[in-house]
């Protein structure tokens, strides 16, 4: 059963649903303030992999025709985190360049009060601070955004390519001609 698919062009489209779905989450955390709490990163990450799940399974079903190794799987899971990680790193840069500039002096705050926390001496603070002031602008923030992501997108992948993937009896499936 020969499959040529564009993989690319296949999971474009699943790859902006999955960048909708971040700036949707992102939004609704900046309105509701909790862009510092830690929870909502590890809620996030629950619905990145449900999502993924659902999108790679789709990806099999419409244009795999319901088989896909593990390879494939992971594959394509890669390629939406790509999409999903570009999609963000734009909607990063524009919401700490235009919509909210002062949002990286409310992080580097933050910050500085979690070392205060710790019981970090005054100067190894303010040595931090200088270095996190230098690397909070928004163009290396999205530069940082997709790498996190893409490392972050891997490890998603790993785990939803182990389920979703589907291989048929190679004796049973294959066309002789």
């Amino acid at each position: 059963m020969e499959q040529n698919v564009n993989v690319w062009k296949a999971n474009l489209t699943n790859g902006l649903i999955m960048g909708l779905i971040g700036i949707v989450y992102s939004l609704v955390i900046y309105f509701l303030d909790l862009s510092l709490n830690k929870v909502q990163g590890y809620v996030f990450m629950v619905i990145l992999l449900v999502v993924l799940f659902f999108l790679v399974k789709s990806f099999r079903d419409n244009y795999m025709h319901g088989m896909i190794t593990f390879g494939q799987s992971l594959g394509a899971g890669l390629i939406i985190f790509l999409y999903y990680s570009i999609i963000m790193a734009l909607f990063t840069y524009i919401l700490y360049a235009v919509i909210d500039p002062d949002l990286t002096g409310k992080m580097l705050a933050a910050g500085e009060e979690a070392m205060l926390k710790k019981g970090m001496p005054q100067t190894q603070i303010d040595a931090g601070m200088a270095i996190q002031a230098k690397i909070m602008k928004p163009a290396f923030m999205a530069l940082m955004g997709i790498l996190s992501s893409m490392f972050t997108g891997f490890i998603i992948s790993l785990l939803v390519a182990a389920f979703v993937r589907k291989e048929g009896n190679p004796l049973v499936d294959s066309t002789v001609q």
